[in-house]
């Protein structure tokens, strides 16, 4: 266990919990730390942005542990939220469906609900994926800042991960237009030979897309005429969820 990460921790919480500026002093006190030590912690705190001087030898916490927080506040709300249209999905297509966010340049699935056929695609809460190769990460990544995709596009793989898999910066930016464009997205066997999906974003009441909803299932039976049959059940439990966290549409979001 990493001491000094621990003992950081501990007086960032202090702060956060204290209903007044505290000092080096109240803090040394209060933590059983030597002075010394204890500013050394505010000094990295304060650079991290977590931690504010207010001149006079005075510490407060700031709104960044809050901030981070919501995000995880907000995957638990999703998640409740989404549960139900999961099962709707499931029920409308047989196909298993999947809930999704964003970690870096991976989606990670946070639900999943099996389908009903025997043989289907094989997925685990939890597990992560390449975000530019299956549906909820094409919905995910379209729903960034244009910065940050042009940032993820030139770091692609050229070699890919099958026939499939969008490999250059210039081809990875147009899908993602026409992803905003018509709020859904598209796996065509790019990610895993062979396994295919559907997927929408679902925004906050921001706007902001926190989020992805979607099916997947084998090339077999989610060929081109099934992917454009339950596109619309897709977007609309995506709509559902985001209506359900605050989201009113606005069609300059697409």
């Amino acid at each position: 266990m990493e001491k000094t990460v621990i003992k950081a921790l501990n007086t960032l919480e202090f702060l956060a919990a204290s209903a007044e500026p505290l000092g080096v002093t109240a803090l040394s006190e209060a933590l059983g730390l030597g002075k010394s030590n204890v500013h050394r912690m505010l000094t990295t705190l304060v650079a991290a942005g977590y931690v504010r001087s207010l001149g006079a030898g005075r510490y407060e916490a700031t709104l960044r542990m809050w901030e981070y927080g919501t995000h995880v506040l907000m995957r638990n709300d999703v998640k409740r939220v989404a549960g139900p249209l999961l099962q709707k999905l499931v029920k409308a297509t047989g196909e298993t469906a999947h809930l999704s966010v964003l970690d870096g340049r991976e989606v990670v699935y946070v639900d999943k609900i099996d389908g009903d056929h025997p043989v289907r695609a094989y997925s685990r809460i939890g597990a992560r994926a390449p975000a530019h190769a299956v549906a909820t990460g094409k919905a995910l990544l379209a729903g960034q800042s244009d910065e940050f995709i042009r940032s993820y596009a030139a770091d692609l793989d050229p070699e890919g991960f099958t026939g499939r898999t969008v490999t250059t910066p210039a081809l990875l930016i147009k899908a993602m237009e026409e992803i905003r464009d018509k709020g859904v997205a598209f796996n065509t066997g790019e990610w895993r030979e062979g396994v295919c999906g559907i997927a929408s974003p679902i925004r906050d009441s921001t706007g902001k897309v926190v989020a992805a909803i979607g099916i997947s299932g084998p090339a077999d039976r989610l060929k081109p005429a099934a992917l454009r049959k339950y596109s619309p059940a897709v977007v609309d439990a995506a709509s559902q969820v985001s209506r359900a966290l605050g989201f009113l549409q606005n069609p300059a979001l697409r």
